[in-house]
């Protein structure tokens, strides 16, 4: 039933994708091995085109992948692998392997939506009523696109008789609930000797370039419900120590490093006016690019809980669900990748597709920049020029690690933002889909490289080791807690 099932979702998308195939990278200087990876990865674009339509149909939250992992999972049995599923207590995350012998390369693949994003894949917003989620963040093209370049490293390694294993690891939950951190924490990554990675995006790039490490806890709040009117002061108001800590964080803004970054959503805030709220709920989210600062800053968040619930007459207790570490950029291995892409190149719109993407693009206002950007590669920087990401991803866990790179490629309209509608429209079309062909090219080319040249992976690992210090010892910012499975339910 599942494989029928797949046969129909797969036909869908076909015919439109094969009249808007990635532009084919010139090869005069590419070799043989690379030529053929390339070649095949063009004639299976509508495969797995459609493939990232269906997890993009099933657009499911963090820790409740069932459907995207299993499809994955299936995927990759009919093409050789040996898959452990359920790894480090995630019922959704899994390792996949092939090969044996050294160089171990992993690749990371993710397939996780975001809450309040179900819009229709049109360049204008169309929810889609009764549906929670949606792939804003373009992780329906995250994990097909990995899968893609593992299944062609695969099909290399057993067409060449080289020694090697390639490793694609199922990671559920990048959205806040951290779910590579318990990966790495399981030892997942131990015998591993450079691990690759990708994002949709905007732009094509390769840099040697880092992120916001990040901690995010929910605090929740109890008092004691009374009437509002009648005999207010008998309660004491939850949702009063939730507005009190907010306000105290708010201020405080002013006097922490001002490239901090805190965020937050009132979960819960009481049922009616005229009762006194007994429980209140706040997730926070903090982020700074040093470990130690952000280190220092929760524990003024927490400071500012305890002082609120004092002040009010409530108690309060809170759950970290979620801490990650900043990339660690490997410049070494990013010079490659960025040799990889220009090889492979950007991404050129059809005719409808160009009409779409300037739809799409008038809704950016004074953002707004030209739809060809997304055939262009950007200039190499390395991590001295390459600016600080304003996100944060549990990848930056692996990268203290192992060895770690990795590009985005433009699956979206440039100057699109992530978590929108815009992003989410475009990762559910063709456009989306050519761009996840380009990184699933770059990555698989960047792994041959790697194959065949063990100076690299040396190389790459000796500037790994110096930049992460001879006294590192990892220790996960979400402490030992067991993975927060629960945490979008």
């Amino acid at each position: 039933m599942r494989t029928q099932l797949l046969t129909v979702a797969l036909l869908l998308p076909m015919l439109a994708f094969a009249q808007s195939k990635p532009k084919k990278a010139a090869t005069a200087t590419v070799d043989k091995d690379k030529q053929a990876i390339l070649a095949d990865l063009d004639k299976r674009s509508p495969e797995f085109a459609g493939i990232s339509k269906q997890i993009w149909d099933f657009a499911e939250l963090g820790y409740m992948e069932e459907k995207s992992s299993k499809l994955l999972e299936d995927q990759l049995v009919k093409e050789g692998f040996d898959v452990k599923t359920g790894v480090a207590g995630i019922p959704t995350a899994f390792v996949a392997t092939y090969g044996s012998g050294k160089p171990v390369i992993g690749i990371l693949g993710e397939y996780d939506a975001l809450p309040g994003l179900a819009t229709e894949a049109k360049p204008d917003f169309t929810p889609i009523q009764g549906q929670r989620g949606g792939h804003g963040c373009g992780h329906n093209l995250f994990g097909t696109a990995s899968m893609a370049a593992a299944v062609e490293v695969k099909n290399w390694l057993k067409s060449s008789g080289h020694s090697g294993t390639i490793k694609i690891y199922g990671c559920p939950a990048e959205e806040g609930g951290a779910g590579k951190v318990y990966m790495v924490r399981e030892g997942l990554f131990n015998d591993v000797d450079v691990v690759l990675h990708w994002h949709p995006g905007s732009q094509n790039a390769a840099d040697a370039g880092t992120s916001l490490a990040n901690k995010n806890a929910k605090f929740r709040f109890r008092g004691i419900a009374a009437h509002a009117a009648a005999s207010p002061e008998r309660g004491r108001s939850a949702l009063d120590g939730v507005e009190a800590m907010d306000y105290m964080v708010n201020m405080m803004r002013e006097h922490i490093p001002q490239d901090t970054r805190i965020h937050y959503v009132i979960t819960k805030g009481g049922d009616a006016p005229n009762v006194v709220p007994a429980f209140a709920e706040v997730y926070y989210y903090a982020r700074h690019k040093d470990r130690d600062i952000l280190q220092s800053v929760w524990k003024r968040i927490e400071n500012a809980a305890e002082g609120a619930a004092k002040g009010t007459g409530t108690k309060v207790e809170w759950e970290v669900l979620g801490g990650v570490f900043n990339l660690l950029p490997n410049v070494t291995l990013a010079e490659v990748m960025h040799q990889n892409l220009k090889t492979v190149g950007g991404v050129t719109y059809t005719p409808e597709e160009t009409a779409f993407a300037e739809k799409i693009s008038e809704t950016f206002g004074e953002q707004k920049v030209p739809v060809t950007n997304a055939a262009l590669v950007k200039d190499f920087r390395d991590a001295s020029e390459s600016a600080t990401s304003g996100g944060s991803t549990d990848v930056g866990d692996v990268s203290w690690t192992v060895p770690t790179v990795g590009l985005q490629t433009a699956t979206w309209v440039p100057g699109s933002s992530a978590h929108s509608w815009q992003s989410t429209a475009a990762s559910g079309m063709s456009i989306g889909q050519k761009g996840m062909i380009v990184a699933a090219k770059t990555l698989a080319l960047t792994a041959l490289d790697l194959y065949k040249s063990p100076a690299l992976i040396e190389k790459a690992r000796a500037e790994w080791l110096q930049k992460r210090g001879a006294n590192f010892k990892y220790e996960a910012l979400l402490g030992d807690r067991k993975p927060a499975l629960d945490y979008r339910k």
